[in-house]
């Protein structure tokens, strides 16, 4: 059964919508990933990725990163529960992702998440844009709002619920693309 339901896109493009490069660069400013935990080698965001192929639900991610660390995480929207599954697993091992999921606590994976998650940050003031995988523009008309659900790399006391403006956020990240252009 999906767990994102309300798309128009055809279901063999579903999954392979893209990161905006901007909402990548804000947060690995934050965070400094390490690993794309599920890409493709034309769209990995990291110089280090997990490919379908490689399976990211089975590879460990410790092999592939220095600890503690993150690692982020898009994951495909028609199956959210195994990889939110994966991330908690791999936390036990110091290992922090952030995940990029629809802002939507009624499903089951939102309640597995805050249950090992550190912290749930909803993205605000608009939706994402997210990458059309085969035009490689982005494409407004989002139908849902967009949640960061993170797990830090060390002992969780609680799971915090914070927030976040998409535009400012959005903004940061272009002005840190506009200084790597420059260099």
């Amino acid at each position: 059964m999906s767990d994102y339901t309300g798309s128009n896109t055809p279901a063999d493009q579903r999954d392979l919508w893209r990161t905006p490069p901007a909402l990548f660069a804000a947060l690995d400013a934050e965070f400094c990933f390490q690993l794309d935990a599920a890409a493709a080698p034309h769209n990995a965001l990291c110089k280090r990725f997990i490919t379908e192929d490689e399976n990211t639900l089975e590879t460990p991610w410790s092999d592939r990163i220095s600890l503690p660390g993150y690692c982020w995480l898009n994951p495909p929207y028609s199956d959210i529960t195994p990889f939110v599954k994966k991330a908690a697993a791999e936390n036990k091992q110091q290992i922090g992702t952030v995940m990029l999921v629809p802002a939507d606590p009624s499903v089951g994976w939102f309640k597995e998440a805050i249950g090992t998650a550190s912290e749930v940050r909803f993205i605000t003031s608009g939706r994402i844009g997210f990458i059309n995988p085969e035009t490689g523009k982005p494409v407004s008309g989002n139908p849902k709002g967009s949640v960061l659900i993170i797990w830090h790399p060390y002992p969780r006391t609680h799971c915090q619920f914070t927030i976040v403006d998409r535009d400012e956020l959005m903004s940061f990240g272009n002005k840190r693309l506009a200084r790597r252009d420059a260099a």
